[in-house]
């Protein structure tokens, strides 16, 4: 598949569907709770898909079962939300989710922390998130994708942590997945160099032990093979002149990537 740019018309229609991922999410992510089931969060975005008059971006999706992918503890992605998936305290849970608006496509992951967790846990939750804050900061026009990977990879490994290479980022637009992979590792100044209209959805998945992963029997569940813990963060992020535009982050600005 060649790799398609985005005019800036479109990319602002992308912003419209990245707006409607970060108000669902941010309902979503309010509900994780002891107690509360992975199911009644899937439940909930479903709800919310329709109050948008939305297309989720996951039902269906290879014959995937649900709106949400919510992923607890030892699981990196892929997580299938189930009624008697609960959530316990000291918990953390992955929550990526996806929707398309006018024609297009907006993705992101939160890793949400539920109730009272260790510090270690803290820690690798926040490494993981820092890694994409720097990885976005390298999504320039001119930089390499091998710019994103290592700024992903340099802060996770600098912190005892271990990157996921199973699984990468990628494209995005008219499809969730579109040309180019981006992968969470690699060397700076190598890779396909970043253009303007590119749009990528750039999402480290980060271990606390080693980096090998493997997936459950129904296919979907995808775990740290050592069942160390794991955690995941997503943003689409538009290439502009002026620098990145994370369009599924509330707050940010063309050329100023906000924050969470």
């Amino acid at each position: 598949m060649r790799i398609q740019l985005k005019s800036l018309d479109e990319i602002r229609l992308m912003r419209e569907a990245g707006l409607v991922v970060s108000g669902i999410l941010d309902e979503v992510c309010a509900k994780v709770a002891p107690g509360v089931s992975t199911w009644d969060l899937d439940k909930l975005a479903a709800k919310l898909i329709d109050k948008h008059k939305v297309q989720s971006a996951f039902l269906g999706y290879y014959g995937y079962p649900a709106v949400l992918c919510t992923s607890i503890n030892e699981v990196v992605v892929h997580g299938i939300p189930r009624k008697d998936h609960v959530l316990a305290d000291g918990d953390v849970i992955g929550i990526d989710f996806g929707i398309f608006k006018h024609g297009f496509c907006a993705d992101a992951a939160r890793t949400i922390l539920c109730g009272d967790v260790a510090p270690k846990t803290r820690e690798l939750v926040a490494t993981t998130k820092a890694s994409l804050d720097l990885a976005i900061g390298q999504c320039q026009p001119g930089s390499r994708l091998g710019d994103v990977g290592a700024a992903v990879q340099n802060h996770a490994e600098s912190h005892g942590y271990s990157v996921v290479k199973t699984f990468v980022g990628h494209g995005i637009g008219a499809r969730m997945h579109e040309d180019p992979p981006v992968p969470n590792y690699g060397r700076a100044s190598e890779g396909k160099r970043m253009k303007t209209g590119l749009v990528i959805a750039v999402e480290p998945m980060v271990n606390a032990g080693a980096s090998d992963v493997e997936v459950l029997d129904d296919e979907w569940t995808a775990v740290t093979k050592d069942r160390s813990l794991s955690a995941h963060f997503e943003h689409t992020i538009a290439i502009l002149d002026e620098g990145p535009w994370v369009l599924t982050r509330a707050n940010a600005r063309p050329g100023d990537p906000g924050s969470d």
